[in-house]
């Protein structure tokens, strides 16, 4: 340490050249760094969906969730499993150790899924889906009907999932997005009781008949000549018209001869439409559809959303007016985390500034403020350099270590500094003064340094939800204090040679300030005075230990806030959830929510 601040002392461009090289790349790495409101706190989980459309809970459970449970048991890995059914539709939960690589247990579930053949025929292949319940759409549209168009929303299901919901997936930054209502089209078959009835059908023959019907099979080999032919019959109903020249039952006449059909289009009317509406949507007073956008691991939220919106803009400029439809912004993440961010960094100026303010107020003269002053934005900003290399991110918790950094930087400046400025006033030239008075108190800055280093860098190691919350933090603070020390034993001496010029012996030239001065020297002789006392008699140690451990102590439990996980901030966003007693139908429930629309109306900030 000795060599390098003789080297800093010496080649003080090199130093400047050093400095002007981490502001350089700590802007750069501003560009860089994804923005977001928290840091990514993710439990490895996977989602497992199966959907068996219009059975009852207990049959779900009975025939899917029960069999998907027996073969998921055991998997390397899971530490909770966990399941509902529902009306329709089977959830199995799989969370798995921290730090568990999912792609790993995909391919494992995948391979238990690959050996279950005794499902219902009827319900869906299970969907696996890798985003936990902790993500939270950062962007919730409502599509809605431009003025004269009357088609039920319901009916567009084929346009959002092939158009609208894949552009925005295409969307830099977005790992998924999803909707809520629009029905896909079904190839419908109603039956006819009464000439099931007259033909002696039942409702399991005709699925038998249906199902084997529309099964596609490989039909073995034809060698010709040379060549051998792969032979594949295609038995897939695609139409009305396949749907109902389906052969139910066949009779032949012996004596006539006659044969005798029995077809789907006999027994039941066959529509191409689509599936029943199963919820209901509205926006400020009108149907709508839901859409929502996930925002990818490690990608920057403001850039997503920017480039979320100019999609929007797109299909509204584009696609949708042809359909006439528009999307309109429900909810946006980024006025949030704009707004805290922004007071974050309104606290970390502030912050620096006020620390200037008390070290002009102490050192009484401009040019140490000036040298110590230059230790904040140098170490501040350093450490984005640090957080940028290590694929940390923004947010308040990383901000708000950088906050706490401020004060912590000019720490050991303030120690170099005054060292140097004791010498100058002893009338040594300033190349002896920042060389000696460098070299005799960096032991002490590194040891406070490195301190504050062993105290975050268990942190680091942290593989659970705390330590992936507090990691951002740790890293700023860490890399701003042993940057502050890397600038305390470099910098501080280089300017201070150079600024330190006029310092008068004993501290002779200091601007004087009236009031200020008298109060700072009744209470060095308060606290001199109370020292004497302390060392002098053992009781009144002992006393002073106790005032000042117990008022901490009581101080501690009477203001001691209200716990929680992460502070609540105000969205500006109210998100409420109303259970209907058991047993309501939908129309019901479409009743309910309409009294509680016209009851909230007048509050809508659109509506005058």
């Amino acid at each position: 340490m000795n060599k390098l601040i003789e080297v800093s002392l010496k080649r003080p461009m090199a130093v400047m050249a050093g400095v002007l090289m981490i502001i350089a790349f700590g802007l750069v790495a501003l560009q860089t760094i994804p923005i977001q409101l928290t840091p990514d706190v993710r439990r490895p989980v996977i989602d497992l969906r199966t959907n068996w459309r219009g059975e009852a809970p207990v049959d779900v459970e009975r025939e899917v969730t029960n069999r998907l449970e027996e073969e998921l048991g055991g998997i390397e890995g899971v530490v909770e499993l966990t399941s509902r059914s529902r009306f329709g539709q089977s959830r199995i939960r799989l969370e798995f150790e921290v730090g568990y690589d999912l792609d790993k247990g995909m391919l494992l579930i995948n391979n238990r899924l690959s050996g279950i053949d005794d499902l219902p025929a009827e319900a869906d292949e299970p969907r696996m889906d890798s985003r936990g319940s902790e993500d939270i759409p950062i962007a919730y549209l409502a599509l809605r009907r431009k003025p004269g168009n009357t088609r039920d929303l319901e009916t567009y299901g084929d346009l959002i999932e092939d158009v609208i919901v894949e552009r925005l997936e295409r969307v830099k930054g977005v790992s998924g997005a999803d909707f809520r209502g629009g029905a896909r089209r079904e190839l419908r078959i109603v039956l006819d009781p009464e000439k099931m009835a007259f033909y002696r059908l039942t409702i399991p023959s005709v699925l038998r008949k249906m199902r084997d019907a529309s099964a596609s099979l490989s039909a073995g080999e034809v060698e010709e000549g040379k060549r051998r032919y792969q032979v594949r019959t295609e038995g897939e109903i695609r139409t009305v018209e396949q749907a109902k020249a389906v052969v139910l039952a066949r009779e032949e006449d012996s004596a006539s001869g006659r044969v005798g059909r029995v077809t789907v289009g006999d027994i039941a009317d066959v529509v191409y439409g689509y599936k029943d509406r199963s919820s209901y949507r509205r926006y400020l007073g009108e149907d709508a559809i839901t859409l929502m956008a996930y925002r990818a691991s490690g990608a920057n939220v403001i850039k997503t959303m920017a480039d979320i919106r100019k999609a929007v803009d797109d299909l509204n400029e584009s696609i949708l007016p042809a359909e006439k439809l528009y999307l309109t912004w429900v909810y946006d993440e980024t006025i949030y985390i704009n707004s805290a961010l922004a007071l974050v960094q309104q606290n970390i100026y502030y912050g620096g500034t006020l620390a200037a303010l008390i070290l002009l107020l102490f050192l009484r003269s401009w040019r140490p403020t000036l040298v110590i002053s230059l230790a904040i934005p140098v170490s501040v900003i350093g450490a984005f350099v640090a957080m940028a290399f290590l694929g940390r991110s923004i947010n308040v918790i990383s901000l708000a270590g950088i906050a706490f950094a401020i004060g912590m930087v000019v720490d050991a400046a303030i120690v170099v500094l005054e060292n140097i400025y004791r010498h100058r006033e002893m009338g040594k030239p300033p190349m002896q003064a920042a060389m000696e008075g460098a070299k005799e108190v960096w032991p002490a800055v590194f040891a406070s340094a490195l301190t504050t280093v062993v105290v975050f860098a268990p942190v680091l190691l942290l593989k659970l939800q705390v330590g992936q919350l507090f990691r951002d933090i740790a890293v700023a603070l860490s890399v701003a204090v042993m940057l502050s020390l890397i600038v305390s034993v470099t910098v501080i001496p280089a300017l201070s040679k150079k600024l330190l010029t006029n310092v008068g012996k004993g501290g002779a030239g200091r601007l004087p300030i009236p009031g200020v001065d008298h109060f700072g020297r009744g209470f060095v002789r308060l606290v001199m005075g109370l020292t004497r006392i302390v060392v002098r008699s053992k009781l009144a140690a002992l006393g002073m230990v106790c005032a000042v451990v117990g008022g901490t102590a009581g101080f501690t439990y009477f203001s001691m806030p209200p716990l929680d996980f992460l502070p609540d901030g105000n969205r500006n966003f109210v998100w409420g959830r109303i259970t209907p007693p058991p047993g309501y139908n939908l129309a019901t429930m479409k009743r309910v929510a309409e009294d509680i629309e016209k009851s909230v109306k007048p509050l809508w900030s659109s509506v005058s």
